[in-house]
């Protein structure tokens, strides 16, 4: 059997380390690895579930360089009648108009302990708590006219003799392309939007937060002034945080240029899922020989960036135990992609040097997908190999995975 790569085959070096997990201060000396809960939870996670996870994720993935447990989105909107991600009024704010964990889902969240207590069990057993944030303002602040918090002070932000809320800082015009009724930009021009901001980030340093996924600030909803005022608030931080940006929709290959240095993971891809018509449109993405997106040449692949390394992030691994896109349920069925194209695709992901995120129920982690995503040889290319390129299209690649 051969493992066809429908589009094309790489060619990489590398020099040949034991595998290991970096120690280095470096932010992101190698792609970040982790898991994400999105592919198998959709929106709908608990605090038990995630827990469970991360125990898991450290007894079975951990030693193979996985370090990253994320919460997705809307963990702070409540799972009721009537919510689902587009829809206005079920978030849980704070005072200050900033999102916090719904406690009906999180119940150590309580008493404005946000992820504080989540953060430190994860930690405990060896991992980093990751979160994804949307863009700006939320459209439910907005709508309350929420004071902002000016964390110098501890007290409501005031300028010129007044005091300023979320109405003046933000941009209706310019709410998420793929969210409309949930967020909107802020003006980072006014002193007001740069102390929003600020309470935003120096609250998930408080939480014990190690990664934020930033959505909706790249592709189609680029911002890149949000993007450079956020990364300068996490270079202050005295925690490091691990600063990844997700697009709207699909970036173009002009908009990485303007946010490499600021980020350590930026998505150039839309979401993938458990077909094969996305794995094969990846192929395109990362063939860098080509105009469209030349990574390789432009030495993008682990360049400098926030705190350490910048790397193209082609989305979560839709392999194992899964959800389907949008249920809003639970994890209920096993991946679509046939054995040999979720080799294909580890494969890939691996060669592009991509950050790899599993995406499936690590509960219900089967030995079959164990060995895909832990597979030494290939963990290996992906965070050791380099002068990574296309030989040519259209080729069957036999040996990685020894396969007759």
């Amino acid at each position: 059997m051969r493992i066809q790569l429908l589009s094309s085959l790489f060619l990489f070096s590398f020099s040949s380390y034991p595998y290991r997990v970096s120690s280095q201060p470096e932010h992101a000396s190698f792609p970040p690895r982790g898991w994400n809960s999105y592919d198998s939870f959709d929106w709908i996670l608990s605090e038990v579930d995630f827990l469970q996870s991360a125990e898991k994720i450290s007894q079975r993935l951990q030693p193979y360089g996985y370090e990253y447990a994320v919460v997705d989105y809307l963990w702070y909107r409540k799972n009721v009648p009537g919510a689902y991600p587009d829809s206005l009024g079920f978030d849980v704010i704070d005072e200050w108009g900033r999102l916090i964990p719904d406690p009906d889902r999180w119940p150590s969240s309580e008493d404005g302990k946000g992820f504080t207590e989540v953060a430190q069990k994860v930690q405990s057993v060896g991992l980093k708590l990751g979160i994804h944030v949307m863009r700006g303002l939320s459209r439910q602040a907005y709508d309350a006219n929420t004071p902002i918090l000016d964390t110098t002070t501890g007290r409501a932000y005031e300028e010129s003799g007044r005091l300023w809320r979320a109405k003046d800082i933000g941009i209706t015009e310019r709410a998420c392309g793929w969210m409309p009724h949930g967020f909107m930009s802020v003006n980072t021009k006014l002193g007001a939007g740069r102390a929003f901001l600020r309470s935003l980030y120096e609250q998930y340093a408080e939480w014990g937060v190690d990664f934020v996924k930033h959505d909706c600030v790249f592709g189609n909803d680029l911002d890149v002034d949000e993007i450079t005022f956020v990364s300068e608030v996490l270079q202050k931080l005295s925690r490091p945080i691990l600063y990844s940006v997700s697009p709207g929709v699909i970036p173009t290959p002009v908009m990485e240029k303007d946010i490499t240095a600021l980020v350590n993971m930026y998505r150039v891809t839309g979401d993938d899922w458990d077909t094969w018509g996305d794995v094969a449109a990846h192929f395109d993405v990362s063939r860098w020989n080509k105009v469209s997106m030349d990574f390789a040449a432009a030495n993008k692949i682990g360049a400098k960036g926030l705190l350490g390394r910048s790397w193209p992030d082609l989305d979560m691994l839709p392999v194992g135990w899964l959800t389907d896109p949008g249920s809003g349920r639970g994890p209920h069925r096993m991946s679509n992609l046939n054995l040999d194209e979720q080799k294909t695709q580890m494969t890939l992901w691996a060669m592009a040097r991509s950050p790899i995120m599993f995406g499936g129920d690590v509960r219900r982690l089967d030995e079959t997908t164990s060995s895909l995503i832990t597979n030494p040889f290939i963990l290996e290319i992906n965070s050791f190999s380099t002068n990574n390129m296309e030989a040519c299209e259209t080729m069957s690649l036999r040996g990685l995975w020894n396969i007759n």
